[in-house]
């Protein structure tokens, strides 16, 4: 389970940088989504849920 998060946290990762011209003018979007899933992310992890 941790394995599985672990690669999709690394591919929002990958996903979240504007590096690509199609992506460029999506602005804070992607980071912040990905922020907030880490934060859910975080908080399951101290409340002993994961």
């Amino acid at each position: 389970m941790s394995t599985i998060l672990l690669v999709i946290i690394v591919l929002l990762l990958i996903g979240a940088l504007p590096t690509w011209g199609y992506s460029s003018a999506w602005g804070y979007g992607p980071s912040g989504v990905l922020g907030l899933i880490l934060i859910v992310l975080l908080v399951l992890l101290l409340m002993g849920r994961i």
